[in-house]
């Protein structure tokens, strides 16, 4: 079976964040699908199997399956886009963790569209302020994820994250924000307990910083950047109960699994 290697939320390779993506034509064995993951050693590998209503999408880091994943779901509409000749352009995902999922193409740029996050606010306590050498101004849970609020964005670049206490905190992983320079927000992510402990570009987070950042600017429309060594470019559009995250997606690598 073919395995492709698709770096999201860039228009060049080595940036944005690699995502593995292997179609199936029927449901391999889980813990077939968790040691591919394991293998490939990115941040998710995305599996799907096309059904008479679109495709079903599963994720997996290189450790366990995640209930959601932005930058793999948009490297898995890449792959059908440009290697499997879909001529629509709007892709029906379906997941049994996360529900409907839609990937719409316009141009160059591929759109996710996402249930939103919903967040509240929480006490930064004791246990949050470690994980970090810099106090955070604010602190929210989401579904899956903390949020910390900084400053500014010199903050959230410098940051150094403890990763053995942040993998005790009850959640996939720790998203930290702050606005931007150029662009309206910035963030980077942390996860060292779902076996990332720092991801390039994470589109999932955006369903959390999108509602946010949208308050804060009384504004839907926001551009964003994922601070990470490689960086990401994000667009993200506040609908409600939906979330739009826009980005581009090059494809590194075209292979196959041989066992």
């Amino acid at each position: 079976m073919k395995l492709y290697q698709v770096d999201a939320f860039t228009d060049k390779v080595f940036s944005g964040n690699p995502a593995a993506v292997v179609p199936l034509a029927r449901w391999a064995d889980e813990r077939w699908m968790q040691q591919v993951a394991m293998e490939n050693n990115l941040a998710e590998t995305a599996f799907f199997v096309k059904n008479e209503h679109g495709y079903e999408i599963r994720w997996f880091t290189p450790t366990v399956e995640v209930d959601l994943c932005g930058h793999a779901t948009l490297a898995a509409a890449h792959v059908i886009f440009s290697h499997q000749q879909y001529a629509g352009s709007e892709i029906h995902f379906h997941s049994s963790r996360s529900g409907m999922l839609k990937v719409f193409k316009h141009n160059e740029f591929l759109t996710l569209d996402f249930p939103t996050d919903h967040i509240q606010q929480i006490s930064v306590t004791p246990e949050l302020i470690k994980c970090f050498n810099t106090k955070p101004k604010e602190a929210y849970k989401g579904k899956t994820d903390f949020m910390f609020v900084f400053a500014n964005e010199r903050q959230v670049q410098e940051l150094q994250p403890d990763m053995q206490l942040i993998s005790k905190l009850a959640c996939r992983g720790v998203i930290v924000t702050a606005t931007g320079n150029t662009v309206d927000f910035v963030s980077r992510f942390f996860a060292p307990q779902s076996g990332i402990p720092e991801d390039p570009v994470t589109g999932s987070a955006h369903t959390t910083l999108t509602p946010y950042w949208a308050n804060q600017y009384s504004k839907t429309e926001l551009t964003a950047m994922q601070l990470s060594v490689r960086k990401g470019y994000l667009k993200c559009k506040h609908l409600g109960e939906r979330v739009h995250i826009s980005g581009q997606a090059r494809t590194y690598l075209v292979g196959d699994i041989v066992v």
